[in-house]
């Protein structure tokens, strides 16, 4: 891969890099490590399956591509030796398909308990590093442990739509802990109001204030609305610095990923259990 194609966005030369980071870790570190930092933002679309995300995400994919360079990772809890997940996400994402100024990759979570295999935190990095200013990273369902988006976002969107059966589930379950913004989808549909009101009486419970907006992915009804205010929460974050706190973080995690690979690498080799857990206690001691 060309240097100068990676850092110019040429589509074809950052896909052929995505593959690397989901093959090898290693490679994928110092093909990362080769490129200048830049500034990019992550958008996390999260929520329950059948919500309408990936139709959101065609819209909202959109509209950031206007104003700079996007991309989108949805993310497959499947198999990724199955092609019907990455099919199915080019259906739902036509407009951001027919585009031709948004890069849509579909990734497995193989099967990690968060959510998020490692190789996410990196592919984020990489598209970063590659001109992408904004990512969006859409999760498939969402369940009490499946919070690993939080981590990897400056800013998350839990969607949710009326008739799904699993809204109450989730508020009790705490996942609304998860959202910055609220997304009420399909609200066309009988209890899209009623769905919004819970919400909100959740979150007043919880003195918590966040914005809770309706959408219809399907229409496009509202989602300028959506853009927007994931904007003024973009902007409001870089201002206070959590924006810079979000991207240590990611630096962070990406980093113990890569520890840990290596560590289950050498196990696989047949390094003993014990030689492993004195260098995990090592590095603990040395912070």
């Amino acid at each position: 891969m060309n240097r100068n194609d990676l850092l110019s966005g040429d589509e074809l030369s950052v896909s052929k890099a995505l593959t690397v980071v989901e093959s090898d870790r290693v490679a994928a570190r110092s093909l990362i490590g080769s490129l200048p930092e830049r500034e990019y933002y992550v958008i996390g679309i999260t929520g329950s399956s059948g919500a309408g995300k990936s139709t959101l995400v065609n819209w909202l994919s959109v509209s950031f591509s206007d104003a700079s360079r996007t991309a989108v990772l949805a993310i497959d809890p499947s198999s990724p030796f199955k092609g019907g997940a990455f099919l199915g996400d080019r259906i739902r994402m036509n407009r951001a398909s027919r585009s031709g100024k948004i890069l849509i990759r579909s990734m497995a979570s193989r099967g990690m308990v968060g959510g998020l295999s490692p190789s996410v935190f990196d592919a984020v990095e990489l598209l970063g590093r590659c001109g992408y200013h904004y990512i969006i990273v859409e999760t498939v369902g969402v369940g009490q442990a499946e919070t690993d988006i939080v981590n990897l976002s400056d800013v998350v969107v839990l969607v949710l739509a009326p008739g799904i059966g699993d809204e109450i589930q989730m508020m009790k379950a705490g996942i609304m802990e998860i959202g910055d913004i609220y997304t009420v989808n399909k609200m066309d549909i009988h209890g899209a109001d009623q769905l919004a009101n819970r919400i909100r009486s959740v979150l007043d419970l919880a003195d918590v204030k966040r914005e809770i907006v309706k959408t219809n992915s399907l229409t496009g009804t509202n989602v300028d609305r959506l853009y927007q205010l994931l904007i003024g929460e973009l902007n409001r974050r870089e201002k206070s610095g959590k924006i810079e706190e979000s991207r240590q973080r990611r630096r962070e995690i990406a980093e113990l990923n890569t520890a840990f690979s290596a560590l289950k690498e050498a196990h696989s080799r047949g390094v003993k259990l014990e030689a492993i857990m004195e260098c995990i206690n090592r590095l603990r001691e040395d912070g």
